[in-house]
């Protein structure tokens, strides 16, 4: 006579049986998906790489053709003007002006000269203009221009 098989161990070999081609599909699904992501990174990482050429590419030429129209800005406008606020005041002083009198030669409010000084507010391009003119006058100068 044959022996009895276990019937425990018959059970659970065939579950283990069942089991594994259950994970067997469920990772098959994972696997076409992860491979379907990988493609899919990879288009997206070309198109990136394809754009940022083209910004580059577009960069270059906006480079190239802006000098050329800062030279003819420039010429128009005059040359580029910088402020400092602590040389306004320094300027100021040595002409041993109030701020109204300042700001009148400017052409401003002494109350806007106070805030240029202490850097609450910036002038103006137009206002830099007259600013720069006001610069190279002198004490007789600005003498004769508040006086006249």
């Amino acid at each position: 006579m044959r022996p009895m098989p276990n019937i425990a161990s018959i059970l659970k070999s065939e579950i283990s049986r069942v089991a594994r081609k259950e994970v067997r599909a469920e990772i098959e699904t994972l696997r076409k998906a992860s491979t379907l992501h990988r493609a899919s990174i990879a288009a997206l990482r070309r198109q990136v790489e394809k754009l940022e050429k083209e910004l580059r590419r577009a960069t270059k030429t906006v480079a190239r053709a802006a000098p050329a129209g800062d030279a003819d800005e420039a010429a128009e406008s005059g040359p580029h003007r910088r402020f400092s606020a602590s040389r306004l005041a320094a300027h100021r002083g040595k002409l041993g002006l109030s701020a109204a009198a300042y700001g009148k030669l400017v052409g401003v409010t002494g109350q806007t000269i106070y805030k240029w000084e202490q850097g609450k507010a910036r002038p103006r391009k137009a206002q830099l203009e007259g600013l720069a003119a006001v610069r190279g006058l002198g004490r007789r100068e600005v003498a004769e221009q508040l006086n006249g």
